[in-house]
């Protein structure tokens, strides 16, 4: 029998609403998974292995009466401990002067339990979900970074450890650590998902993510986690012809590394000869300014929510967000206004770009995932997408020489989540990335 630790959302759901499988059994796969490889990973603040066997055990009583609570009925997963979850603490990867003790979920984390998700326990999170390391590693070589700030999230759906996790982007928190892992990362337009019950790091930026080992199933999580796609559907209608892709060199040509560059163009050749319209596009204006406005806006954001927190406690924050809070308390308003008309600019100034392609073709991040821990990687090559609130995917596409993944993004137009998601299952099937992590 495949070990169901392998199994994805869908093949999971399969065998349970058929009988083949239980939820005890996939709970059982996941601990016993954690068992093994967590010393090395590192990825779990809390596992809950006692909630979790009582949630499997209430499915499957349900499951033998012929009810299943939705989608996800059974299927274990990881939250990153910045969503409110009943009876565990909320750490914010943050001291104990940050800590909350919610008495009630998440918004997403509620919307998961009525689909029949079991809560796995929490997965880490860089410090209030900005750019201070993690203890976690990368799956696939342990002297590495996952990328960050949804490290454990990341590193748990690689490492197999569950199927499916949610994590957080602001910038580049959710596609760069999927693109480290060599796994699928999604983030939907911005407020398409709920983010009441989680710690905002910028609530103007602020974006749920999924991980997961397949499009499917991130569509399949998106399904529930929006609540406006076709039940059952998970979304991603199958496209009828071969996509059109436009690639926006200016976004990246001066940050990607030459290995990068040269793997996205051996991408758009092998998509192209599959019979994808794959043509060069340029970028507006306002992409020039679009860096820095998207950085006052997050240093602002980020310091009034800090604020009064900061007062009391800021020599109990690490460098980096203590650095940010610091800069977003001296940020003047009129700069901050400014910053939020320029990413307006760059919402209105894509609109006929996105209209003439299906997605938008670019890498994840510069380089594969950076050796060491000093940083969690650079983030800016998704920043635009999450600047303007646009919906991004990224895919595994190959590994490099290092053998580490290597991992190409699409991003669509606001609202365009189906199309997206159409357009990421033809390429994730021309892709055909196949690798797991050696662990």
């Amino acid at each position: 029998m495949i070990p169901l630790d392998t199994l994805t959302i869908s093949e999971l759901a399969r065998g349970i609403r058929s009988g083949v499988v239980s939820a005890v059994a996939a709970v059982e796969a996941c601990l016993a998974r954690i068992d093994g490889v967590e010393p090395a990973v590192r990825a779990w603040v809390h596992v809950d292995a006692a909630g979790a066997l009582g949630a499997a055990k209430a499915l499957d009583a349900d499951a033998r009466r012929g009810v299943f609570r939705g989608l996800l009925h059974g299927i274990p997963v990881g939250l990153k401990d910045i969503f409110d979850a009943t009876g565990m603490t909320t750490t914010s990867g943050a001291p104990s002067f940050a800590h909350r003790h919610p008495g009630a979920d998440s918004d997403a984390m509620a919307r998961l339990r009525a689909a029949g998700a079991v809560l796995i326990g929490k997965t880490t999170t860089t410090e209030f979900a900005y750019a201070d390391s993690t203890v976690t590693r990368n799956p696939w070589n342990l002297e590495h970074t996952p990328g960050g700030s949804s490290s454990g999230s990341a590193a748990a759906v690689a490492a197999r450890m569950i199927p499916f996790a949610l994590g957080s982007q602001t910038i580049g928190s959710t596609l760069r650590p999927a693109a480290y892992c060599g796994i699928v990362g999604l983030k939907a337009t911005h407020g398409l998902i709920s983010a009441d019950g989680v710690t905002p790091l910028a609530w103007s930026l602020d974006h749920v993510g999924i991980f997961t080992r397949s499009v499917d199933d991130a569509a399949i999580v998106l399904s529930v986690l929006a609540g406006s796609m076709p039940a059952g559907s998970g979304g991603g209608t199958p496209l009828a012809r071969p996509p059109r892709l436009g690639i926006p060199r200016a976004l990246f040509a001066g940050t990607a590394g030459r290995d990068v560059q040269a793997h996205l163009d051996a991408v758009a050749a092998m998509f192209s000869g599959a019979g994808a319209i794959v043509e060069d596009v340029a970028a507006p204006p306002s992409a020039a300014v679009l860096h820095d406005a998207g950085q006052v806006v997050l240093r602002g954001d980020a310091a009034a929510y800090h604020a009064a927190q900061f007062a009391a406690h800021a020599d109990g924050y690490r460098p980096k967000i203590r650095g940010l809070v610091e800069a977003g308390l001296k940020t003047p308003a009129v700069d901050y206004v400014n910053a939020q008309r320029i990413r307006s600019q760059f919402k209105r100034e894509m609109q006929p770009i996105f209209a003439q392609w299906d997605a938008l073709l670019m890498p994840v991040a510069p380089t594969t995932a950076p050796r060491g821990f000093e940083t969690t990687g650079d983030p800016s090559l998704c920043a635009p997408w999450s600047y303007g609130g646009f919906p991004s995917i990224s895919l595994p596409s190959g590994l490099a020489g290092d053998r580490l993944p290597l991992a190409v993004q699409l991003g669509a137009g606001a609202g365009a989540e189906d199309r997206l998601l159409g357009v990421a299952r033809w390429c994730e099937g021309r892709l055909a990335f196949a690798g797991a992590p050696p662990l």
